[in-house]
């Protein structure tokens, strides 16, 4: 590509990072956009905008997933689907799910600009709830569309206030009757951009990466209970107390996790306590743990080795409950897009090498229906889900000129 339109190519996207960076309920204090909120709204009208302008269709599912299409010239024809998500986590970074978002939105301009006609037709995909910050689990929008997530299941979920996916749909305009669930043979591919959130490229100084897999995952929800009582009069041996149960069990997964070893990695990431008073001994206790692996026995074996050490502490007086939101198994990128990709990078003279994705994305939802493949490009310090979070807009362009090469030749593009 010309100098120059790289160059415009690279300011809009900054205009677009931008953009979708002012709508976040934490201003100064990073990005907090969680689904179905005002701030969700304000994004999904600027990405719907966008999308319009770009001369796409724009529609939205049953949980919300926004998709912008081009119509092909085959009758009844598969889409190729590109883009990510636009949710984020408590405080977070501007670039983690609106990068891949912009650049799928930059590859259906340059189809406009280049008054391209595809055969089969070309989507953008902004996807809702992927990092699971106010329901749970994950990756709601991607599962909602392959099947993965149930009717029941997802009128079911509720946010830490109480609130039903069904109730808070509605309060931004959305239809939660609109169907979920997507033919999988309506999708002939899926394509994500995503940044590394890892040092890896940075250290390397290479500014695309090639997914070859991604991590297999699973995510529990583990209840603790006990027995409140004053903090004062209540002595020591006489205790049943939920939080120090909790504490044991979460202090000994990083040992866990070393023998089960090859990369395995255990968190509690987020934990509540009851009744949460400085002087009230807690009868309840709530964390989540988040299991990875690049091998599914690694993973099986440690939810296994997890669910047994809590099991372990059913005993005065404290009773543990575990509940699975989340399986993931490792899944393997296609192979025929990744040499697509690879050989874009050839003749645009760009450099890559391959990686493998410690975190888990909607791509891996996704390969359960359709062929599948992902890009990286580096973060700056390595750093994601932070307001530090940084990546180089020139380097989402060159991702998004992958993108739109190997999207023209899916689509057979004219």
């Amino acid at each position: 590509m010309e100098g120059n339109t790289l160059t415009g190519l690279q300011e809009r996207i900054e205009n677009h990072i931008e953009a979708i960076s002012q709508f976040t309920a934490t201003p100064g204090k990073g990005t907090t956009r969680l689904t179905y909120s005002k701030e969700d709204l304000q994004a999904r009208e600027y990405i719907k905008q966008k999308m319009r302008e770009y001369g796409l269709e724009v529609t939205e599912d049953g949980l919300g997933n926004i998709f912008g299409r081009l119509e092909g010239t085959l009758k009844d024809a598969p889409s190729v689907l590109i883009g990510s998500h636009f949710d984020s986590v408590p405080n977070g970074g501007s670039y983690d799910g609106p990068a891949g978002v912009v650049a799928a939105l930059e590859v259906a301009h340059s189809f406009k600009k280049n008054n391209l006609t595809p055969k089969y037709p070309l989507e953008v995909v902004a996807l809702i709830e992927e990092e699971g910050t106010r329901f749970g689990g994950g990756l709601m929008g991607s599962r909602g569309i392959v099947g993965l997530l149930s009717e029941k299941e997802f009128l079911s979920l509720k946010d830490k206030d109480g609130v039903t996916t069904e109730e808070s749909m509605k309060s931004i305009g959305l239809d939660p009757s609109l169907p979920k669930k997507r033919d999988p043979k309506t999708i002939k591919a899926f394509l994500e951009l995503h940044i590394e959130q890892g040092p890896i490229l940075e250290e390397k100084g290479i500014p695309i990466g090639m997914v070859e897999a991604i991590v297999g995952l699973t995510q529990l929800e583990v209840t603790v209970k006990g027995q409140a009582g004053h903090a004062g009069t209540t002595p020591m041996d006489r205790r049943t107390d939920a939080l120090v149960a909790a504490a044991s069990m979460i202090a000994r997964f990083p040992e866990l996790a070393s023998d089960v070893g090859e990369g395995t990695v255990i968190t509690t990431g987020r934990l509540n306590v009851w009744p949460n008073g400085a002087n009230v001994i807690p009868d309840k206790v709530v964390f989540t743990v988040d299991i990875r692996s690049g091998k599914e026995e690694r993973v099986l074996h440690a939810v296994e080795e997890v669910i047994g050490l809590i099991e372990s502490f059913n005993r005065n007086g404290i009773e543990t409950s575990v509940q699975q939101q989340l399986y993931m198994p490792p899944k393997a990128m296609n192979q025929e897009i990744l040499s697509l990709f690879k050989k874009t990078c050839s003749e645009l003279n760009l450099s890559y090498c391959s990686v493998n994705s410690g975190a888990g994305h909607d791509a891996m939802v996704m390969s359960d229906v359709t062929d599948v493949a992902m890009l990286f490009i580096p973060s700056k310090d390595g750093l994601s889900h932070c307001p530090e979070e940084w990546s180089d807009a020139g380097d989402i362009a060159k991702a998004t000129e992958i993108l739109y090469e190997t999207a023209k030749t899916l689509t057979e593009a004219e």
